[in-house]
Protein backbone atom coordinates (compact mmCIF):
# COMPACT_ATOMS: atom_id res chain seq x y z
CA UNK A 1 0.00 0.00 0.00
CA UNK A 2 1.44 3.37 -1.01
CA UNK A 3 1.46 6.46 1.22
CA UNK A 4 2.73 10.00 0.74
CA UNK A 5 4.82 11.58 3.51
CA UNK A 6 3.00 14.81 4.28
CA UNK A 7 4.74 16.41 7.24
CA UNK A 8 6.67 15.98 10.45
CA UNK A 9 4.63 15.77 13.64
CA UNK A 10 5.07 18.65 16.03
CA UNK A 11 4.17 22.18 16.90
CA UNK A 12 5.15 25.41 15.20
CA UNK A 13 8.50 25.54 16.98
CA UNK A 14 9.35 21.91 17.77
CA UNK A 15 9.33 19.12 15.19
CA UNK A 16 9.85 15.45 15.97
CA UNK A 17 12.25 14.02 13.39
CA UNK A 18 11.02 10.44 13.58
CA UNK A 19 7.25 11.12 13.86
CA UNK A 20 5.59 11.73 10.48
CA UNK A 21 2.11 12.25 9.06
CA UNK A 22 1.24 10.01 6.09
CA UNK A 23 -1.64 10.25 3.59
CA UNK A 24 -2.54 6.73 2.45
CA UNK A 25 -4.07 6.07 -0.97
CA UNK A 26 -7.65 4.82 -0.72
CA UNK A 27 -8.04 5.69 2.97
CA UNK A 28 -10.46 8.57 3.48
CA UNK A 29 -11.94 8.04 6.94
CA UNK A 30 -10.81 7.63 10.52
CA UNK A 31 -12.25 4.10 10.69
CA UNK A 32 -10.19 2.93 7.70
CA UNK A 33 -7.08 4.55 9.21
CA UNK A 34 -7.60 2.67 12.50
CA UNK A 35 -7.24 -0.61 10.59
CA UNK A 36 -3.67 0.35 9.62
CA UNK A 37 -2.41 0.81 13.20
CA UNK A 38 0.50 -1.52 13.91
CA UNK A 39 1.47 -2.14 10.27
CA UNK A 40 5.08 -1.65 9.18
CA UNK A 41 6.16 1.36 7.14
CA UNK A 42 9.35 1.69 5.12
CA UNK A 43 10.93 4.57 3.22
CA UNK A 44 13.74 4.02 0.73
CA UNK A 45 16.11 6.88 0.11
CA UNK A 46 17.11 7.88 -3.37
CA UNK A 47 20.79 8.24 -4.06
CA UNK A 48 24.01 6.26 -3.85
CA UNK A 49 23.40 4.43 -0.57
CA UNK A 50 19.70 3.47 -1.04
CA UNK A 51 19.14 3.11 2.69
CA UNK A 52 15.79 1.89 4.00
CA UNK A 53 14.32 3.39 7.17
CA UNK A 54 11.50 1.43 8.78
CA UNK A 55 8.84 2.22 11.32
CA UNK A 56 5.25 1.49 12.30
CA UNK A 57 1.87 3.17 12.05
CA UNK A 58 1.04 4.47 15.52
CA UNK A 59 -2.41 6.09 15.29
CA UNK A 60 -4.89 7.82 12.99
CA UNK A 61 -4.38 11.56 12.56
CA UNK A 62 -7.50 13.65 12.13
CA UNK A 63 -10.77 12.60 10.50
CA UNK A 64 -9.73 12.39 6.84
CA UNK A 65 -7.71 9.17 6.89
CA UNK A 66 -4.18 10.39 7.61
CA UNK A 67 -2.02 8.32 9.97
CA UNK A 68 0.92 9.00 12.28
CA UNK A 69 3.99 6.83 11.83
CA UNK A 70 6.97 6.50 14.14
CA UNK A 71 10.23 5.59 12.40
CA UNK A 72 13.30 4.02 14.00
CA UNK A 73 15.34 7.14 13.29
CA UNK A 74 14.64 10.55 11.83
CA UNK A 75 13.92 11.05 8.16
CA UNK A 76 15.62 13.82 6.18
CA UNK A 77 13.61 16.80 5.01
CA UNK A 78 13.93 15.59 1.42
CA UNK A 79 11.55 12.73 2.33
CA UNK A 80 8.57 15.11 2.45
CA UNK A 81 6.33 14.51 -0.53
CA UNK A 82 7.91 11.16 -1.36
CA UNK A 83 6.30 7.73 -1.18
CA UNK A 84 6.48 5.27 1.68
CA UNK A 85 5.29 1.67 1.61
CA UNK A 86 2.89 0.26 4.22
CA UNK A 87 3.10 -3.53 4.51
Amino acid sequence: MQAIIAHFRGSRDIKKGNHLILHVEGVDSKEKAKALVGKKVSWKSEGKKNTVITGAVAAPHGNSGAVRAIFERGLPGQALGQEAVIE
